[in-house]
């Protein structure tokens, strides 16, 4: 007997009989928010409280919206993904809208001032927007190399929690969740920001 076999021997034994029989797993998820309040509230407080800025706006101020984001964070150049509504774009004169279709090269995505999507969910309980590579979202590129990422999610897009926006994703896209901007506490837990995904993210969030 190889030490493989006998650690495997050992769990067997630890088990018992019933070990390799039919386990049922439980699907009866809590699709309510532990918080108070409405969900539109709490995604908003949650966000926030990842360093990201939430503005609440109703569809008719999106564009200008869009625009007061960019200026106030001085972006000059804005990569889009392609599938947004053109009555999202911003039109003020000093912003050059570059559309990722067909897809800019990684060079122009480095040089670019940031990146604006829409999105696919946004969950309440845990602040956190998915992206899933659809023409609204962009692909992942397009959100992980700009240092400025503007995410437009609409009041309807928003859920309570994870059970509940899990049943809205496909899996079998490419799905990525965003909580705040990109940072890490990894070494000696200094927080470092930017350092696998943009520096800085805003949030839009459309009532109405």
């Amino acid at each position: 007997m190889n030490a493989r076999e006998e650690v495997l021997g050992r769990i067997r034994a630890a088990l018992g009989p019933a070990c390799g029989g039919p386990v049922e797993v439980r699907r009866d998820y809590r699709r309510t928010l532990y918080a108070a309040g409405d969900p539109l509230d709490v995604f908003a407080e949650r966000v926030e409280h990842y360093q990201a800025t939430v503005t609440r706006v109703g569809v008719g101020g999106l564009r200008a919206a869009v625009e007061a984001a960019l200026a106030a964070r001085g972006v000059r150049q804005v990569v889009a993904a392609p599938g947004l509504d053109p009555d999202w774009l911003p039109a003020a004169v000093g912003v050059q809208l570059l559309a990722d279709d067909p897809p800019l090269p990684i060079e122009a995505l480095d040089a670019a001032g940031g990146a604006l999507t829409g999105c696919a969910v946004g969950i309440a309980e845990t602040g956190t927007i998915v992206l899933d590579g659809s023409r609204a979202c962009g692909r992942r590129a397009l959100t992980l190399i700009p240092d400025y990422h503007l995410c437009v999610v609409r009041a309807d897009q928003v859920v309570g929690g994870v059970p509940e926006a899990v049943a809205l994703l496909d899996p079998r896209r490419p799905l990525t969740f965003v909580s705040g901007p990109s940072a890490t506490s990894d070494i000696e837990l200094d927080r470092v920001e930017g350092v696998h995904g943009p520096r800085t993210l805003d949030v839009l969030l459309v009532e109405g």
